[in-house]
């Protein structure tokens, strides 16, 4: 697995009992899942050398990220190595740019873009609309609320340009809520779809994931679990997709984002499915038979746990068990940044607002914002 992050500890852990063994590269010996593989190799992921060396010996090679540069896993696939999601379909995630156009080409409903110039040419853009405020993006290298700005006059267009990348353009929908829609295919051809989630973000972060998502028509649900196959199948992807969905006001849904790994709104199924998005993505790559993605419990609620303070871990591990015995709490052996994810919990049962208001509180008290 290429990139050290915690969801490469995650998928780690879930091919454990498979008895999958890892290689991990990693930049640093503290990366979250370098604590834990026991097999790492440091190295830059963007050296070509550094990647033919790290590929010798492994059946497959797949990402904690999207960040390895196209042309390189050409190179690898031209070596013969497994690469897996592919670098054709991989693309679709590391250049937005891309990514929306081939999602036209295969009439996937998007919000309204196009790459932009320079900050006139995205005047021209709000003008061809609604007018501002209008989302900027810039085409590679953004995640978790980077490399997207909401601009709403000309003047604040400028800074998406400063970069010297190129820049996306695409109207502020007014949307009802986030959606995500998570699908595993393997190179066989077999997929399977884990329910439609809601999730909430915060600073472009996201904070909270609810599973199902609550109120949702279920001919809308279908859509979307359909749309998610149908795009991991256009575009040949194996592994994990997560499709980011705008739910809008008049009922339509639009895919804002691709994600070709295991993903923030997908976290829940490693307590609330019957098989985790993290194994099932292990299987998916290696050829095996999916796993069942069907839901345990009625609800799955995921409250990300956000850098904060963490004066006692021990004592805040005691609080919360002993509050809780049927929390599920997942941390990633970070260093605690303001609003970096540095854990999760997860709380299933039957009653939605009891589920929600104990992993709200779970997350809130480790994170240090309550102390009771």
């Amino acid at each position: 697995m290429i990139g050290g992050g915690q969801l490469a500890r995650m998928a780690h852990q879930a091919g454990i009992p498979l008895g999958i063994r890892f290689r991990l590269l990693a930049d640093t010996p503290q990366d979250s899942a370098a604590q834990v593989v026991s097999d790492v190799v440091l190295g830059d992921y963007r050296d070509l050398d550094t990647l033919r060396r790290f590929a010798a010996g492994c059946d497959v090679i797949t990402f904690d990220h999207e960040h390895v540069p196209t042309e390189h896993l050409r190179a690898l696939q031209a070596d013969g190595i497994a690469v897996r999601p592919g670098p054709e379909a991989l693309v679709n995630a590391q250049d937005k740019g891309v990514m929306r156009a081939k999602l036209d080409s295969i009439g996937v409903p998007c919000p309204r873009h196009r790459l932009v110039a320079d900050p006139a040419d995205v005047t021209a853009f709000a003008n061809e609309g609604d007018g501002y405020p209008v989302v900027l993006k810039t085409v590679r290298g953004g995640y978790d609320g980077k490399g997207v700005w909401v601009v709403d006059d000309e003047t604040q267009a400028q800074a998406p340009f400063l970069a010297g990348v190129p820049v996306l353009a695409e109207e502020k929908v007014d949307f009802l809520r986030e959606l995500a829609a998570n699908v595993v295919r393997s190179p066989s051809g077999q997929a399977v779809a884990y329910p439609v989630v809601e999730s909430v973000q915060e600073n472009g972060v996201c904070a909270e994931v609810t599973a199902p998502a609550p109120e949702l028509d279920p001919a809308l649900s279908d859509e979307a679990q359909q749309l998610a196959l149908r795009i991991a199948g256009e575009l040949d992807i194996t592994g994990h997709l997560a499709v980011e969905l705008f739910q809008t006001r008049d009922g339509r849904i639009l895919v804002n984002e691709l994600a070709m790994r295991p993903h923030n709104s997908g976290h829940w199924t490693q307590d609330g499915a019957v098989t985790s998005q993290f194994e099932n993505h292990l299987r998916a790559v290696l050829d095996l038979p999916l796993g069942d993605p069907r839901p345990r419990a009625k609800w799955t609620v995921m409250v990300n746990v956000l850098g904060g303070d963490y004066p006692d871990m021990y004592h805040a591990f005691l609080h919360c068990m002993a509050r809780d015995p049927g929390l599920r709490i997942h941390m990633y052996g970070k260093d605690v940044k303001p609003g970096r994810k540095v854990g999760h919990v997860n709380v299933f049962g039957d009653d939605l607002e009891d589920v929600r208001e104990r992993a709200r509180h779970a997350a809130a008290y480790l994170r240090g914002t309550i102390t009771e």
